[in-house]
């Protein structure tokens, strides 16, 4: 329960607290104070004080974990360097390596898991470093269930909806984002049609940073972050990905290291991008934004985090709080993404939590850790 207990302190608590939808982040709860609020602020910064990051140290300093699959306070899965996977169904107390056979050269940079047994991997690179895997029995066995086989194509990113139906996004080919699709729960895929897509900006592409960079909320709407271009756009689909529209955001770009990185929605309508300059010598100011119309517009935070963040997370059960994660630390937002303040200065570059009030992040030298109080 030191889970449950933690966010607690950064959020409202559990008792006062709606029911959390399926497939969203979390859920208004009916009679809180609206976001912005001196009321609100005040509630929820007043519970902040002891909640910290406590390591679960999987033992494996070399590998740098840019995939998570938060299940709840005892089951979460990594995907990482050297084609690692890795997954505990104890809170962290232990750890069990579960590669998929032969998959040491890969880079699993995106895990999404459905429970302890059944779990899909990305992993990323040009032509066929690009390969996703499912298991069914919790890593024993694996079946390679798509492998790209264009040169053109560099996979980012998965997401799903529910069980059976979810996407991958490849940066462009031939001028446009390319999705694959499945319905049946990641065993097989295709290739939706790039009709739907609108094209994509010279040098734009997405981020293989914290595997945010494509993320659902409810059963059809999905979004998809981008950089490198002369804008930071985030592209939405109310279809499954069948057609897209395409929006600005006050997120730096115009270079290759620069742009949305992560994305977090909360419901279809609101939602918050994270991002800036991935560089350490570099900085990155307005390097977040927030959305309350579904992604249409985005308006930039008026206080963002001070440096580079990849990942973002709602808290459950809260409408305005959620967490950003970066290799300079992490900060918390109490009003829907307006403003951020720091409170961990430790490196992640991804975070998740999870209906049952928990939260987790991994990121470079093996570091895994879990929101305790």
């Amino acid at each position: 329960m030191a889970c449950g207990a933690a966010l607690a302190a950064l959020t409202v608590p559990a008792a006062e607290a709606g029911p959390l939808a399926q497939g969203t982040a979390g859920r208004a709860n009916a009679g809180q104070p609206g976001p912005g609020t001196d009321a609100n602020r005040a509630a929820e910064d007043s519970r902040t004080t002891s909640a910290h990051w406590a390591a679960k140290d999987p033992g494996t300093p070399r590998i740098r974990f840019r995939g998570l699959a938060a299940v709840d306070r005892r089951t979460a899965w990594l995907a990482g360097t050297e084609g690692t996977v890795l997954r505990t169904t104890d809170g962290g107390a232990s750890w069990r390596n579960v590669s998929p056979p032969g998959a040491a050269g890969l880079q699993f940079r995106d895990v999404t898991a459905f429970d302890a047994r059944r779990a899909v991997v990305l992993a990323i690179g040009e032509g066929e470093a690009s390969r996703v895997y499912r298991t069914d029995d919790g890593g024993t066995t694996w079946t390679e269930s798509f492998r790209n086989t264009d040169p053109k194509a560099f996979y980012d990113c998965l997401a799903f909806f529910d069980r059976r139906h979810g996407l991958a996004l490849s940066d462009p080919v031939d001028g446009k984002f390319r999705v694959l699709s499945t319905a049946d729960g990641g065993r097989s895929w295709r290739v939706l049609p790039a009709d739907g897509m609108p094209p994509a900006l010279d040098g734009e592409a997405g981020f293989a940073a914290s595997g945010q960079c494509l993320v659902t909320a409810g059963p059809k709407d999905v979004w998809l972050a981008t950089g490198g271009g002369a804008h930071a756009r985030v592209l939405h689909s109310a279809d499954r990905g069948l057609t897209w529209t395409a929006a600005d955001t006050p997120v730096p770009a115009g270079d290759p290291a620069k742009g949305v990185f992560a994305l977090a929605f909360r419901d279809r309508t609101h939602g918050i991008a994270v991002g800036g300059d991935y560089r350490p010598d570099q900085p990155s100011p307005q390097a977040a934004a927030f959305t309350a119309d579904g992604g249409r517009t985005w308006r930039p935070a008026t206080t963002p985090p001070p440096a580079y963040r990849s990942g973002a997370a709602w808290l459950p059960h809260s409408r305005t709080a959620a967490l950003a994660v970066g290799p300079a630390g992490t900060d918390l937002t109490t009003d829907g993404g307006r403003t951020w303040r720091t409170i961990d200065t430790g490196s992640y570059d991804t975070v998740a939590c999870t209906p049952d009030l928990s939260c987790w992040a991994a990121g470079e030298q093996g570091r895994v850790a879990r929101l305790e109080r």
